[in-house]
């Protein structure tokens, strides 16, 4: 019986780095596909390091996220709606996967809006329209989305990859999973965590020990 609701995974930059474990993860979305409707969302922040360090530029993070000025933005959409989703997408459909690659502003499906932190070029991503995705997934193909968006008046956004997979999650009313190199979450005390709930979050967010907390029902 094929599960009626889409599935959107996120990869980070990590595992782009291994070929084997992209195509790991390219033999279980095949097996998945058959039954579900896949979304698959990148980051690639490795790549963007590289390509940037090549131009002379260093990367700047603040809480844990990537400054954008206005000079890298379009290193990094290159590298990101470019170089790594091009590469993805090459790698899906040399498995027969229907794979199409888009960013965050294709069909207008996620609009976005100027972060209010100081990190530059980064936008926070709402959903809009998912009929681009709807036509997609109705015909068998596999969306596979990078993190940069656009500002209502058309300047491009670098977007949290995280971020970006939720706001499709909520478009699509999906289920998300999210893949990471990290451990796990820690505690106050620095241990990892065996398991962790939305009241247990919410609690070590107040506390500042951890800092985001994505919920795809909100």
């Amino acid at each position: 019986m094929s599960n009626p609701k889409p599935l959107v995974i996120k990869i980070g930059g990590a595992i782009l780095e291994k070929e084997d474990a992209l195509k790991s993860l390219l033999i279980v979305i095949a097996n998945l596909k058959a039954d579900a409707k896949i979304v698959l969302v990148h980051g690639g922040g490795c790549v963007v390091d590289e390509m940037l360090a090549q131009f002379g530029f260093t990367t700047v993070k603040k809480h844990g996220l990537r400054v954008t000025p206005k000079t890298q933005i379009g290193l990094i959409s290159g590298a990101l709606a470019g170089t790594v989703n091009k590469s993805i997408v090459a790698s899906a459909n040399s498995m027969n996967l229907f794979a199409v690659g888009l960013s965050l502003t294709d069909g207008d499906m996620i609009a976005c809006t100027k972060s209010e932190l100081d990190l530059g070029e980064v936008g926070v991503p709402h959903p809009k329209s998912s009929l681009l995705l709807d036509s997609l997934l109705n015909n068998n193909f596999l969306p596979v989305v990078s993190s940069i968006g656009a500002l209502p008046n058309g300047d491009l956004v670098n977007v949290n990859a995280d971020d970006a997979a939720v706001a499709i999650c909520q478009l699509l009313n999906a289920e998300l999973l999210l893949l990471t190199d990290v451990n796990g979450v820690k505690g106050s005390d620095g241990e990892y965590l065996t398991s962790l709930n939305s009241e247990q979050a919410a609690a070590l967010i107040e506390a500042g020990v951890i800092l985001w907390w994505y919920d795809c029902k909100s």
